[in-house]
């Protein structure tokens, strides 16, 4: 309870003072993204979308950006789909239109003269001194599995509320119901985790599947016209690929504090979080609390090359938050040696680059622990931890409108993100906060994007990793939850990426989508999925799925690993 104390503490010294306007968030995996990723590259050196590694976008900078692009560009020299979705990012970020453009987009025969005044939104009001939109929440979804006689299913249903209150606090709540039977491998992650991707606290739901329930909502304000506070619990993602190896959003949300400045060259965010240990489940009770704080510079050096840095401080005290991480400019490290250097800290630097108005290049460079003597030496000495990502993006791919292509490589040393305890490691609610695999594995993903029509959209992915995997008697790396010191470590030296039980894992998926009506996507995915491990004992085990899947103002739910 302390940090929420600490916290709100701290909003309320702030809110009084917040006399610009605010703004919240674009919701995960919305289809904005991608007409954000591909304006970004073709305009090169617009400035509007320099700082694109933070996510989840704010909804009044989507509009801005997007606004800004079309003026430059013009309407005239971008292609039909680009326009119609350009267009449907200001029908589904209404309250940030100004009032003489609005009316463009309203609904040419509202329901009952009350409901979907414009296309995307259920139920809107907007006055002088208040906005607020209402939003149904579906998902429903059902899958045959190859060699399984059960029936694969998602259903979730629930609401979506979002608005601002005299233009100066924003607010949001996303709520749903879910329960869900998953493909056998997820079965068989979820046994070993006790955890569902994605989710919290979970019951077993006939025997085979899950029933949870996932809730996250925030309040925004500004503090001056270059400082953006936002209080919720939610998911965040640092990073230009589709891994993130610092913050990644495919696990449960969190309570966090995140003040994000940005002013002249530069886009600053400050993240403070509460986290939940890796813990057994056994019925009801109190899960323990740990804490984070990660702060992320990045700084355009031209309007085409961003380079970043990066530390995260990960810490456990008995209900009590660190207060010495609270300084926001201060470098971790020095505190965590302050401390004792008894805390879990990771550094790193990032960069990306847009070229030619056709490619971006990314990459991520995450520093756990090293001794630069054993890193010249290359004996393979176990704490010599680190991860690395490099990617590219090609839009409008060989001359063909609206084909977009991305190649992205990650490789993560053993024990990178470990601690030397259970409970300052690098994840939450028994899922990892960065790459969902943990540590111990080199990864290449290969992903075609095509909107052949407006309302259409294909997606191919391909997803190839080895990971030396841990045996039942010895920690090689690869699980983050344990301790990485003795009896779970054995030896000092000889551990190179892929040792242990060597796990290979082939991912392939083709979606086809189609949107009925705004937001509301009727999706085919058929999914392929072979593992083998090479080293004794050798298995080999492989599986496919279709799945046919209708979900409306809702993110499409994955596990593609």
């Amino acid at each position: 309870m302390q940090i929420k104390q600490t916290i709100l503490r701290i909003v309320l010294i702030l809110l009084p003072i917040s006399v610009f306007s605010q703004t919240t968030f674009l919701p995960q995996d919305d289809k904005a993204y991608i007409t954000m990723d591909r304006f970004e590259i073709k305009n090169q050196t617009d400035s509007f979308f320099n700082f694109s590694k933070n996510k989840p976008y704010t909804r009044q900078h989507v509009v801005n950006a997007v606004s800004h692009y079309l003026q430059t560009v013009g309407n005239d020299k971008i292609s039909k789909i680009d326009a119609y979705n350009a267009n449907r990012i200001f029908i589904n970020n209404i309250e940030y239109v100004n009032d003489a453009e609005r009316i463009k987009y309203a609904s040419k025969k509202p329901i009952w003269k009350n409901f979907y005044k414009t296309p995307a939104n259920l139920y809107e009001v907007h006055s002088k001194d208040f906005d607020l939109i209402v939003n149904p929440v579906i998902q429903f979804s059902g899958s045959k599995e190859k060699d399984n006689n059960e029936t694969l299913f998602l259903n979730s249903r629930g609401v979506t509320v979002r608005g601002k209150i005299a233009n100066k606090i924003g607010f949001y709540s996303f709520m749903t119901d879910n329960q869900e039977r998953d493909p056998l491998y997820v079965q068989d992650w979820v046994n070993k985790r006790e955890a569902v991707p994605g989710a919290g606290n979970y019951k077993v739901f006939r025997t085979t599947g899950y029933d949870y329930f996932d809730a996250r909502g925030g309040i925004t304000f500004n503090v001056t016209k270059y400082i953006n506070v936002a209080f919720a619990y939610d998911r965040n993602f640092i990073g230009n690929g589709y891994r993130s190896l610092v913050l990644s959003d495919q696990g449960n949300s969190n309570l966090f504090l995140k003040l994000n400045t940005r002013i002249w060259k530069i886009n600053y965010q400050n993240l403070f979080m509460e986290l939940h240990n890796a813990e057994k489940r056994t019925g009801d009770h109190l899960i323990g609390k740990k804490y984070a704080a990660i702060h992320h510079l990045d700084i355009a050096v031209t309007k085409w090359l961003n380079l970043g840095v990066f530390e995260g401080i990960i810490f456990g005290r008995k209900d009590h938050f660190e207060f010495s991480y609270l300084n926001p400019v201060i470098f971790y490290r020095s505190i965590e040696f302050q401390n004792g250097s008894y805390d879990n800290s990771v550094d790193g630097i990032d960069f990306k680059a847009n070229i030619a108005k056709k490619f971006q290049v990314y990459g991520q460079y995450v520093l756990d622990e090293f001794i630069l003597s054993e890193m010249t030496k290359n004996r393979g000495y176990w704490a010599n931890k680190w991860s690395l990502q490099l990617g590219a993006k090609y839009v409008d791919a060989f001359g063909i409108k609206n084909l977009d292509l991305q190649l992205e490589h990650n490789r993560v040393r053993p024990f990178t993100y470990s601690h030397d305890d259970s409970l300052a490691n690098y994840t939450h609610y028994n899922q990892p906060l960065a790459h969902p695999l943990g540590a111990n594995f080199k990864e290449t993903i290969g992903i075609i994007k095509y909107q052949p029509a407006i309302k259409w959209l294909l997606v191919g992915k391909l997803i190839a990793y080895t990971q030396g995997r841990d045996s039942s008697s010895r920690n090689f790396g690869s699980n983050i939850f344990l301790p990485n010191q003795l009896p779970y470590r054995v030896g000092d030296y000889g551990y190179k990426i892929g040792d242990g039980w060597k796990t290979n894992v082939l991912f392939a998926s083709l979606l086809v989508s189609y949107e009925l009506k705004e937001n509301m996507f009727l999706e085919l995915t058929a999914t392929h999925r072979k593992q083998e491990t090479k080293t004794a004992p050798i298995t080999s085990s492989s599986t496919s799925f279709v799945t046919l899947g209708f979900r409306w103002n809702m993110h499409r739910k994955q596990v593609d690993y």
